[in-house]
């Protein structure tokens, strides 16, 4: 399972589509799409978004190891990917998160900017299907996966719409929003469904899940002691694009993604570091790294520090720089 089996391209562009199209349901896209909406564009639509991703997230990974579907056979498929080949194949998460990022956006955009209802509706739909066909393409599930991801992804979007508000209201001001934000996230990660092999299911749900509560108690704290989300007149990128604002949205995006690695790198390292002498294993014990009590830990504050830094310290050094 390390190794990407043999396979002749006879269509380059349908494999660099499909092979990009993959990687926009992966965390190279969630780490720089989700925080350039937050840093560019509008932090409401940020703060959905991120709610709605991690909670859709967590149910789809979740259900992968209660059904255990397995992934297609091999052969007669060919899979371009091998990372993910132990997981469950049922629902394909990536369905889920490009439909309810794109989905999400369109729906939160929609009545905030001046765009055609048709373009967002069509872009959306387009941005969700793209990555649904790179799963099929890839060999990584089967249509029933994709299908099951989209629609599962789709309804739980129906039913978190109505309470948006009431939800991003009591993020931004219940008292009890980071203990929440924290604990809750933890005791989730700690009871994930065992299994009978290991699977990175358990550490990709607890990066998401940490990077969430690290944004969720960003926005808390931005409304309670900078500027109140909804009086805030931060930045906000807008509709139609000029050239000065495109200069400082790149200067924001390379600045903000900067610090955000190096928060990524550090904290891993220091975390990684602290584990290790607590449980005296070796950095390459692959196995030790794999356990409960250093998987869990070691992801969850690496990316609880990664979602806070997007928030919180990457808008203060844009307002230190004059971004």
């Amino acid at each position: 399972q390390g190794c990407t089996q043999k396979y002749i391209v006879k269509n380059y562009f349908y494999y660099y589509l499909f092979k990009f199209s993959a990687a926009l349901g992966e965390e190279i896209f969630y780490i720089t799409f989700l925080p350039f909406t937050y840093w560019n564009i509008d932090h409401s639509i940020s703060r959905r978004m991120i709610i709605v991703w991690s909670i859709v997230m967590y149910i789809g990974q979740v259900s992968k190891d209660i059904l255990k579907w397995p992934r297609p056979l091999s052969p007669p498929v060919v899979k371009l990917e091998m990372r993910t080949n132990a997981e469950y194949g049922m629902p394909s998460t990536h369905a889920m998160a490009a439909t309810a990022i794109s989905f999400s956006f369109f729906i939160a955009t929609m009545n905030q900017y001046k765009y055609p209802f048709e373009l967002g509706l069509v872009a959306a739909f387009v941005f969700s299907t793209l990555v649904c066909l790179s799963r099929l393409y890839t060999g990584m599930h089967t249509v029933l996966d994709v299908i099951g991801g989209a629609l599962i992804s789709a309804g739980l979007l129906m039913f978190l719409y109505p309470a948006w508000d009431m939800i991003d209201h009591l993020l931004l001001t219940s008292p009890f929003c980071p203990l929440l934000s924290i604990v809750v996230p933890l005791v989730l990660c700690y009871n994930y469904p065992k299994l009978d092999y290991y699977s990175p299911t358990r550490g990709d749900t607890t990066t998401i899940l940490g990077a969430a509560a690290g944004a969720t108690v960003g926005f808390w704290l931005n409304n309670q002691y900078t500027a109140p989300a909804y009086t805030s007149k931060s930045f906000y990128l807008g509709f139609p694009l000029i050239p000065s604002k495109m200069v400082v949205v790149l200067a924001r995006f390379l600045v903000g993604i900067l610090v955000v690695l190096l928060t990524r790198w550090l904290m891993k390292s220091v975390v990684l570091g602290v584990l290790r002498y607590r449980y005296k294993f070796r950095i390459q014990d692959l196995e030790a790294r794999r356990r409960l009590e250093v998987e869990v830990p070691y992801k969850f504050i690496t990316y609880s520090s990664v979602g806070f830094t997007a928030t919180v310290i990457v808008p203060l050094l844009h307002e230190l720089l004059g971004l």
